[in-house]
């Protein structure tokens, strides 16, 4: 047991392995990752092998979105109180009981129900390995570190991708699950045997009451955004989940406004590089994920693509996240975080406004060229944005500011599929209403279900009835999907544009060193 009072970053011994924990923390990251982006993959398998209805094949991405948005900010400061490594290890044991327990799953609403645990899991991971690299590295290497773990965060989206694809071509669905077992028996030796034990020293008390009514608040929030478009704003359930969502939200508030010891002190988000991070993060990832959700089921459904070939079909993200996420932080000493973050939103929107002129009959490289700018503009925004917000918080904080960033990350992927999905499926079954006129009742809701569940009723009809109404699902189901690239175009356009506005005064994001807003009045606290 070490009794040296030296910062964790400090230590000789940890100094020596920083960059091996890094590599650990990213292959941890890609984990959380891939588990969401790659079922994306398999979607259109799971609607063929388990009869998922639209509705459900939302459920099975969100459920894990929901569980793990719902408890972020507790998991981020139960790590700071008892140790983010061992956060980290439990996260590790939950995730991989889930994906066991997904492999097993025979039906949606049990896949949902293991995603949930999984949820869980990730939960712990997630923040811990921001956090766990911010303990480790010194102040002057720390936002090259970060931008390396932002761009790892992206490009574990697409691996996923790949994996899956992969995967499917060759097993059955449950191998998406089972494949992440071994990664998590790996993930877990490499942890024990290299990352060192860091906490807050200062061991405040946890704050119960902040943690029960932020969970309370956040999934009441998720569940609303999620289930909102498919029940409408005015359901009795969303109403009543956005009431509460507000209650125990002000009550959240007011609770940390009065505690000895907050769980979220609220001068964190008086501060501006953490306001417009966060806005940042989100408004990312809400267009990046609805791009995973949709895409893939496009070249699926629409293009005929196997499941391998739509997984690779997104390489030019990966390949644009690679090149300009390590880089970021010299653009941002270069040119400022201003210019750097602006310019990859303005990437961002050009990339969307390109896919969204998107039809049944567009050639891959009409989409290749607008998905290497989402790539290249993702990872010059996501990098610098998140250690805008670590810059802010204090060492002993950095489990919280972890769990800050990936709670902007999951609500805007929760909301951007949510809301994106939406607007396809709505747009889907209006252009279908013609089509499905003079059709049986039980057919049209079959057909209305979900774009892969349309064309297996196509096949079964057959003739030129069935051509013609598989024509009219692959027209309807393109046509949803660019009007979704094309809101996510407007989304991330005003998000450039609230940062540009927000960041007059030109501010280097990727210096720690700069932070003296909430963090030196937190350090001063302890």
């Amino acid at each position: 047991m070490t009794t040296t009072t030296l910062p964790t970053h400090s230590r000789p011994d940890v100094l020596a392995r920083r960059w091996a924990v890094l590599g650990v923390m990213s292959v941890s990251l890609i984990l959380v990752v891939m588990s969401v982006s790659g079922l994306n993959v398999a979607l259109p398998t799971l609607v063929r092998e388990l009869g998922a209805t639209a509705r459900q094949l939302k459920w099975i991405v969100d459920a894990y979105a929901l569980v793990f948005a719902a408890l972020l900010l507790t998991a981020g400061a139960v790590g700071d109180r008892f140790g983010r490594k061992g956060a980290l290890l439990a996260g590790f044991a939950v995730f991989g009981s889930g994906a066991a327990a997904s492999a097993l799953a025979s039906s949606a609403n049990q896949l949902i129900t293991t995603r949930a645990l999984m949820g869980l899991g990730a939960a712990l991971i997630m923040p811990a390995t921001l956090s766990i690299i911010v303990s480790v590295f010194p102040p002057e290497e720390r936002s090259k570190a970060i931008s390396i773990w932002a761009g790892v965060a992206g490009l574990g989206g697409t691996l996923g991708q790949i994996t899956s694809g992969a995967l499917l071509s060759a097993f059955a669905w449950q191998w998406i699950f089972i494949a992440l077992i071994p990664i998590v028996v790996l993930a877990t030796g490499a942890t024990i045997q290299l990352v060192p034990t860091s906490r807050d020293e200062a061991r405040r008390p946890l704050d119960l009451g902040g943690a029960g009514l932020s969970l309370v608040a956040m999934a009441s929030l998720v569940f609303a955004i999620i289930e909102a478009p498919e029940l409408g704003a005015t359901d009795p359930a969303i109403l009543t989940a956005a009431a509460v969502a507000v209650v125990a939200g002000l009550l959240f508030v007011a609770w940390q406004r009065r505690a000895p010891y907050p769980m979220l002190p609220l001068q964190l988000v008086s501060d501006r590089r953490v306001r417009t991070g966060l806005v940042v993060i989100a408004a990312v990832f809400a267009a990046m994920f609805a791009l995973f959700f949709l895409l893939t089921q496009y070249l699926q459904f629409v293009q005929g693509w196997s499941p391998l070939k739509a997984g690779f079909a997104n390489l030019p993200i990966a390949v644009g996240l690679m090149i300009s996420a390590p880089k970021s932080d010299g653009l941002v000493n270069r040119f400022g975080s201003r210019g750097v973050v602006t310019g990859g939103l303005v990437a961002m929107t050009a990339g969307f406004v390109g896919l969204a002129t998107l039809d049944a009959t567009t050639a891959y490289w009409l989409l290749a060229i607008p998905m290497a700018l989402l790539g290249l503009g993702a990872g010059a925004a996501m990098a610098p944005s998140t250690t805008s917000v670590m810059a802010a918080l204090p060492s002993s904080k950095a489990g919280l500011g972890s769990a800050l960033n990936d709670t902007s990350r999951e609500v805007g992927a929760a909301l951007g599929i949510a809301v994106l999905g939406a607007v396809t499926s709505s747009i889907y079954r209006t252009d279908l209403a013609d089509a499905l006129a003079a059709a049986p009742q039980d057919l049209a809701d079959a057909v209305k279900a979900s774009a892969g569940a349309g064309l297996a009723v196509a096949q079964e009809i057959g003739g030129i009835a069935g051509s013609d109404l598989q024509e009219a699902i692959v027209n309807g189901f393109s046509r949803g999907v660019a009007v979704a690239f094309a809101i996510a175009a407007v989304v991330v356009a005003a998000a450039a544009l609230a940062f540009w506005s927000s960041m007059r005064q030109e501010a280097d994001m990727s210096d720690a060193g700069v932070a003296v807003g909430p963090g030196k009045v937190l350090d001063e606290q302890t």
